[in-house]
């Protein structure tokens, strides 16, 4: 089953799939040592890298397993940074959220405007009951997106990652399709 990419507008951000154009903007904001530090993989290093990620949007639609959306400002159709959700289970009606914003976009409540896009797109049109998120636990300010959208904190996840070479915790934040506020 094909998942279609949406396209979706906010009053700021317009919300698309993925193009090729994309890879330079991709790559400059993986390679960001400072933007991964909270990261389970380490900052790319070869333009390839690029490559593979758009490779894995085109096929995570084509599997129906999620779906990855650039964020850029209608403004000036800046690159922002990316939004998606993936892992999607129709019979469970579930999916996770991530999102990876450039430096240069923090604090200006992008993430929060993008996420709430896609998450009203996933309740409306994959008829999604719960969807989860992950954050390092020293990641306050991905936590505070979340706590924004509604999302509550159910736990932790101890030592369940390696963060440059530190072991570190997760926190599971999840939103019910009934506490969504939209």
């Amino acid at each position: 089953m094909t998942l279609p990419t949406p396209t979706l507008m906010t009053e700021r951000l317009r919300l698309r799939p993925f193009a090729d154009a994309d890879a330079d903007d991709l790559f400059a904001l993986h390679s960001n040592a400072y933007v991964l530090r909270y990261w389970d993989s380490p900052p790319w290093v070869d333009r390839a890298s690029a490559t593979r990620f758009l490779d894995r949007c085109q096929q995570m639609a084509r599997e129906g397993s999620g779906a990855r959306v650039v964020i850029e400002r209608t403004a000036d159709q800046a690159f922002v940074g990316w939004c998606s959700f993936n892992g999607w289970n129709p019979e469970f009606r579930s999916a996770s959220l991530g999102y990876c914003l450039d430096e240069a976009a923090w604090g200006h409540g992008y993430a929060t405007e993008a996420a709430r896009a896609l998450l009203r797109w996933a309740f409306e049109t994959l008829d999604l009951n719960r969807v989860q998120s992950e954050a390092d636990t020293r990641n306050v300010a991905s936590a505070r997106v979340l706590e924004k959208l509604g999302f509550v904190l159910e736990g932790t996840l101890r030592e369940d990652c390696v963060v440059n070479g530190d072991v570190s915790d997760s926190w599971v934040y999840g939103l019910l399709r009934r506490d969504w506020t939209g």
